[in-house]
C-alpha cells in the first residue's frame, strides 16, 4: 500500500461543476514541474504528480495557480475534515435562508397581480406598479450582489480567463434578467409598453434555488465520505502507556515507536503494537471485514481502530501515525477516490464544449426570438436566454463518476477490500474468468505436518529432529511445518548442520556434523540419486487421494521417510467458488501440485478438471495467465505469495489476499484485506454495482441536458406548447445535481453476498 511516486495531494474549495475541474486540471497541468495532475469534484481534492520530489517552490505555484483561478488551496495536513465540512454547509444553509428571505417577497408581489383583478386593484391602492418595481430591485439587489457573490466572483473569474464553468451561466443568465429589470425600472421610457416587464423574481428565485441544490449536493457529498470518517474515528484520542512502572494517559499522536500501551477491555487500540503479555479477543471488523473477534496472545499483531475485547493486554508499538495499517487503509482508499476511471474521459470531453456550446445556444436562442419567432420580443428573447443559461448543468457530469466512487470505495473498505484505483473497479467488473493460486489463497496457508510414514531402520522422533534442523535454513513455506512439529514435540537434534543446498524446484541436500547427507525433496530428486520410492508408494497414493502435499525425505543414500503436508481448504472457499460459478464466471486453479494433488483440492473446492493448471513452475505462473487471456476473455487472479507477484501484474486484475507477502499487495490492483475467499466475489458485485450506479448517473447528467435545454429555448412552443421559465429551469439545474449525488449514495445500502 507504499506510494513509490512523488506526489502532492491537496484540497482545493470553491468548485462547482466539471468545468471547474477541468480549468484547475488544465491550469496545474501547465506549471513545468508537475507531471500530470487530476482533479476530483466529490472529494474537492487534486493530486499532483512530479517526476522529482517537490520542492517548497513547487508547492507555493501550486497553490499559487489555484488561487489565480479563483478557488482556494487548502492544506490537508491541517484541515478538519468534519469541523471543516460542517462550516461548509453550514454557510451554505445560511446563505440559502438569507437569500430566501428576500426572493420569497420578490415572487410574491411579481405573481400576485396576475392571480386577479381584486389583489391588482389592492395592490394599485398602496403603489403604482412602477413603484412596486423599485420595492422589488431593493429585495432583489441583496440576493443578487450579496447571497449570490460566490457565483458572480468566480463566474466573472472563469470568464475572463476564457474558460466558462457553471457560475459563468449563472452569472450570464441572472444578471442578464437582473440588468434588464433594473433598467426598465429606473429607465421605463426607453421600453414600449408592451416591452415594461420586470424579472426580479428569476433572478433572486435562480440564486436561491442553486444556492439550495449547492446546500443539499454538499451534504449529501459528506455523507458520500461517511466511511472514511468512521473509520479515521475508530483511533482513540488518548493512549495508556508505561513509562517508568507506571500508567500513564497521553495523546494518540504523541505514543512513539516502542512505547509500551495498556489496552483495558472495551477499549480501542491506538497504534499498531505487537501484544508483549496478557491474552485478549480483538474486534477486527472495521479493517478487515472480519465479523468474528480474533484470539490475541503474546507475539500476535494488533491494529490501530480495532476494539479490544473482555481481557487485558499489553503491547509494543511497531507503528505510529501514518504507518498504521488503519492510516494506510485510509490513505490508499482516498487515492483510489482521487484517481478517474477511463469512462470519465466520456465526460471530460464533453465539458470541453459544453458551456461555450451553451453560451451559443442562449445567443441563438435570443436571436430566434428577436426576428424569427411569432409574437417574439426582447422580453421573450431575454426569458429563454436566462432559462437557457441556467437549465444547463455541467455540475451534473462533474459528481456523476467522482460521488459514486466515493462511495463504492468506501463501502469496500467497510468489508476490508480495497482498490487501488478507479480504473481497478472498471476493470474487474468486466472480468469473465478467476484464476485462484492454491497455498494461502484457496487454502489457509499455515502447512502441517499431517503423516510422517518412517522406514526402517530409522526411528521417527530423531528422524524428525535432524529435518527440522535442516529445513531451519529453508525458506519453503513446507519447511515450517517440520520446525513446528518437532518444536511442539519438543524434539531438538545433537548434531549441527555443515553443509547445506537449495536445488532450485527440487528440494535440499545437506550434511549433518554427524557425516549424515541429508536429502529431502521431490520424487524427481530421490530418483535422480537411485533411490527407489516404491516402498511408499501407498502412503503417496493416499496422500494424493486426499489432496494433501508430500515430499521424500533420504539419510545417507537411503530412503527414510515420506513427509505428508496438509494445508486446510478455507471454510469459506466452496461456497465463494460455487457463488462465482453460479453468476457465469470461469474458475481456473493454477498450481504447482501435480496433476492428481491439484485435481483433488479443485474437486473439493468446487472447479473443473479441466481448468487445473497444474505442476506450474513458481515463475511460470504469469505466462498460464497470458497464456489463458490470449484465449480469449477478461482474466482476474488472486494469489498471496511471493511467487504470485508477476501473475498478479500481468493479469486484467490482480486480487491479493491481504494477509499475503508485501510483494504480493504492492503487485495487486484490489487487496482482500482479511484473506477471506468471499471477498473475491464480494469485490466483483460491488465493482459492477459501482460502474453500474456511474453510468445512471452519466445517462442522467447527459440525458438531462439534451432533452431540456431544447424545451428551455422555447422554441418547440409553437409546435408542441413546451417551454420553461428560468425558476423552473432553475429548480431542474439544482434537483439535476442532487439526483446524482443521492443516486449514489444508494450504493451504501446495496448487499454484498
Amino acid at each position: 500500500m507504499k506510494r513509490t511516486e512523488p506526489i502532492l495531494e491537496i484540497g482545493v474549495e470553491g468548485m462547482t461543476c466539471a468545468a471547474c475541474v477541468r480549468r484547475v486540471e488544465n491550469g496545474l497541468n501547465k506549471l513545468p514541474a508537475v507531471q500530470h495532475a487530476t482533479v476530483n469534484l466529490a472529494t474537492e481534492r487534486a493530486l499532483v504528480r512530479f517526476d522529482h520530489p517537490p520542492l517548497e517552490s513547487d508547492i507555493a505555484a501550486i497553490r499559487a495557480t489555484i488561487s489565480k483561478l479563483g478557488y482556494e488551496p487548502v492544506d490537508l495536513k491541517s484541515k478538519r475534515p468534519s469541523s471543516a465540512e460542517t462550516s461548509e454547509t453550514d454557510t451554505l444553509w445560511r446563505m440559502t435562508v438569507g437569500a430566501s428571505l428576500f426572493a420569497i417577497p420578490t415572487v410574491v408581489l411579481a405573481m400576485a397581480p396576475m392571480l386577479s383583478d381584486s389583489v391588482m386593484n389592492w395592490m394599485m391602492r398602496w403603489l403604482t406598479m412602477e413603484q412596486w418595481n423599485w420595492v422589488m430591485l431593493l429585495l432583489t439587489v441583496p440576493v443578487q450582489f450579496w447571497f449570490g457573490r460566490r457565483f458572480m466572483r468566480l463566474g466573472a473569474k472563469s470568464l475572463l480567463s476564457t474558460s466558462p464553468d457553471m457560475n459563468a451561466l449563472i452569472l450570464l443568465g441572472t444578471m442578464a434578467a437582473f440588468l434588464f429589470s433594473a433598467l426598465v425600472t429606473v429607465f421605463p421610457n426607453w421600453f414600449p409598453v408592451a416591452s415594461r416587464h420586470v424579472y426580479f423574481e428569476a433572478s433572486a428565485v435562480v440564486i436561491t434555488l442553486v444556492l439550495l441544490g449547492k446546500y443539499l449536493e454538499t451534504k449529501s457529498r459528506h455523507q458520500a465520505s461517511d466511511a472514511m470518517k468512521v473509520l479515521l474515528k475508530l483511533v482513540p484520542k488518548t493512549a495508556t502507556v508505561i513509562r517508568d512502572g507506571q500508567s500513564i494517559s497521553i495523546p494518540a499522536e504523541e505514543v512513539q515507536l516502542n512505547d509500551l500501551i495498556e489496552v483495558q477491555p472495551g477499549t480501542a487500540i491506538a497504534v499498531d503494537g505487537v501484544v508483549e503479555s496478557g491474552s485478549t479477543y480483538i474486534d477486527e471488523s472495521m479493517v478487515t471485514g472480519e465479523s468474528v473477534p480474533v484470539a490475541k496472545v503474546a507475539g500476535d499483531a494488533v491494529v490501530a481502530g480495532t476494539i479490544n475485547g473482555s481481557g487485558s493486554v499489553r503491547f509494543r508499538a511497531t507503528a505510529v501515525g501514518a504507518e498504521t495499517t488503519l492510516a494506510k487503509i485510509v490513505a490508499f482508499v482516498e487515492s483510489a477516490q482521487a484517481s478517474k476511471p477511463r469512462i470519465q474521459g466520456i465526460a471530460d470531453r464533453v465539458v470541453a464544449y459544453f458551456v461555450p456550446v451553451v453560451l451559443l445556444i442562449a445567443i441563438f436562442t435570443s436571436l430566434a426570438w428577436l426576428f424569427l419567432m411569432p409574437g417574439g420580443a426582447v422580453d421573450q428573447a431575454l426569458i429563454h436566454a436566462v432559462a437557457v443559461l441556467i437549465i444547463a448543468c455541467p455540475c451534473a457530469m462533474g459528481l456523476a463518476v467522482p460521488t459514486s466512487v466515493m462511495v463504492g470505495t468506501g463501502k469496500g473498505a467497510q468489508h476490508g477490500i480495497l482498490f487501488r484505483s478507479t480504473d481497478a473497479i472498471e476493470s474487474l467488473s468486466h472480468v469473465e474468468m478467476v484464476a485462484f493460486d492454491k497455498t494461502g489463497t484457496l487454502t489457509v496457508g499455515k502447512p502441517q505436518l499431517s503423516r510422517l510414514h518412517v522406514l526402517p531402520p530409522f526411528d521417527e522422533p530423531t528422524l524428525l529432529a535432524e529435518l527440522a534442523l535442516v529445513e531451519q535454513r529453508s525458506e519453503h513455506p513446507l519447511a515450517h511445518a517440520i520446525v513446528e512439529a518437532a518444536e511442539m514435540r519438543g524434539l531438538r537434534s545433537p548434531n549441527e548442520l555443515v553443509d547445506f543446498q537449495a536445488i532450485a524446484g527440487a528440494g535440499i541436500d545437506a550434511r549433518l556434523s554427524n557425516g549424515d547427507r541429508v536429502r529431502i525433496g521431490s520424487e524427481r530428486l530421490m530418483r535422480e540419486h537411485a533411490m527407489d520410492v516404491g516402498p511408499l508408494e501407498d502412503a503417496v497414493a493416499d496422500a494424493m487421494e486426499r489432496g494433501e502435499g508430500y515430499f521424500f525425505a533420504a539419510i545417507n543414500q537411503k530412503l527414510a521417510a515420506l513427509i505428508v503436508i496438509s494445508d486446510p481448504i478455507k471454510s469459506t472457499t466452496p461456497a465463494a467458488i460455487a457463488n462465482l460459478r453460479q453468476k457465469g464466471f470461469r474458475i481456473a486453479l493454477i498450481s504447482g501440485d501435480n496433476i492428481r494433488t491439484a485435481s483433488t483440492i479443485a474437486d473439493r473446492c468446487g472447479i473443473e478438471p479441466s481448468m487445473v493448471y497444474a505442476e506450474v513452475r513458481p515463475n511460470h505462473k504469469a505466462e498460464v495467465v497470458q497464456s489463458i487471456k490470449r484465449e480469449g476473455g477478461r482474466i482476474a487472479f488472486v494469489g498471496d505469495g511471493l511467487n504470485d507477484a508477476p501473475a498478479l501484474t500481468v493479469a486484467d486484475v490482480g486480487i491479493a489476499m491481504g494477509t499475503g507477502t508485501d510483494l504480493a499487495i504492492e503487485s495487486a490492483d484490489v487487496i482482500a484485506m482479511s484473506g477471506d475467499t468471499w471477498l473475491v466475489p464480494r469485490s466483483i458485485q460491488l465493482s459492477r454495482a459501482v460502474m453500474s450506479n456511474i453510468r445512471q448517473n452519466l445517462a442522467w447528467a447527459f440525458g438531462y441536458n439534451v432533452l431540456l435545454i431544447p424545451v428551455a429555448t422555447g422554441l418547440l412552443q409553437p409546435w408542441t406548447g413546451l417551454s420553461l421559465s428560468p425558476i423552473v429551469a432553475g429548480a431542474a439545474m439544482s434537483l439535476s445535481s442532487f439526483f446524482v449525488v443521492t443516486n449514489a449514495l444508494r450504493l451504501r445500502s446495496i448487499r454484498l453476498d
